[in-house]
């Protein structure tokens, strides 16, 4: 995983930092290139980049939803596509980006994430990787 072992605040501190080094032209790290291009892709979120206060943000009502959640699924999906695991998601993902702009299949990937990785936590049991890669399957 990315960024386990991370409080809440760190995580957001490193997109935070990630997108402050990227817009000054600083060298970056490759995990820093990958939030500053996640970033780059949600202008709607830049101003909670921008924003230290957003640090320590309740997102919850706010339009849009939750900025850090969502950069994270992306980065979440290119890390399982990269790794393939669960295996068969690179085959799943290269299928629904000749169906889809790329953007748009992580996005479609990225609900089904966020509902499995749901549905794990509210029954307190780790997410069944076959169910979401037969959701996932669903997309094509």
């Amino acid at each position: 995983m990315l960024f386990s072992g991370h409080t809440r605040a760190d995580l957001r501190r490193h997109y935070h930092e990630a997108w402050r080094r990227s817009r000054s032209g600083a060298l970056l790290s490759p995990l820093e290139a990958q939030i500053a291009e996640v970033i780059e892709q949600h202008p709607e979120y830049w101003r909670w980049l921008e924003d230290e206060t957003a640090l320590d943000a309740d997102f919850a009502g706010i339009e849009g939803g939750n900025p850090f959640l969502h950069l994270g699924l992306h980065l979440a999906i290119r890390d399982q596509i990269a790794t393939d695991r669960p295996a068969g998601i690179r085959a799943v993902a290269q299928r629904l980006n000749s169906r889809f702009e790329p953007h748009e299949a992580e996005h479609r990937m990225m609900e089904l994430l966020g509902q499995t990785l749901w549905e794990a936590q509210r029954a307190g049991h780790a997410p069944d990787e076959r169910r979401y890669l037969e959701a996932l399957r669903g997309l094509l």
